[in-house]
């Protein structure tokens, strides 16, 4: 099973699975298996959800966030956010989302 634990303040707080899992899960508990929201299937370009994160250091900065402490909290390297930061990195979509969502770019922290 594919998971990502996603932890803050040190404390694993999301267990994030590929949906097939997810709907296997449920069916072996014996649940109804909900169909996804149509804003949940709609593909997003990367380039779309990096834009509000171009200034990830100004973002982070402006919430008086260490980059040590954002880096745990999102659960990567003090170093490899700072490779993000420059640029010379991009992360996946996961980390984009925890990045995104622990700095309050509009739209990941909407509750749906």
């Amino acid at each position: 099973m594919d998971i990502q634990i996603i932890s803050r303040n040190g404390e694993p707080e999301y267990a994030v699975l590929p949906w097939d899992q997810y709907q296997a899960l449920l069916k072996a508990a014996g649940q109804q298996q909900p169909t996804p929201p149509p804003c949940a299937t709609a593909q997003v370009a990367p380039d779309e959800v990096l834009r509000p994160l171009a200034d990830l250091r100004g973002l982070r900065e402006a919430k008086g966030l260490a980059i040590e402490a954002l880096a745990r909290t999102v659960g990567i390297s003090p170093s490899y956010l700072g490779l993000i930061e420059s640029g010379e990195r991009q992360p996946d979509a996961a980390i984009r989302r925890s990045l995104a969502w622990e700095l309050g770019v509009a739209g990941w922290r909407d509750e749906s």
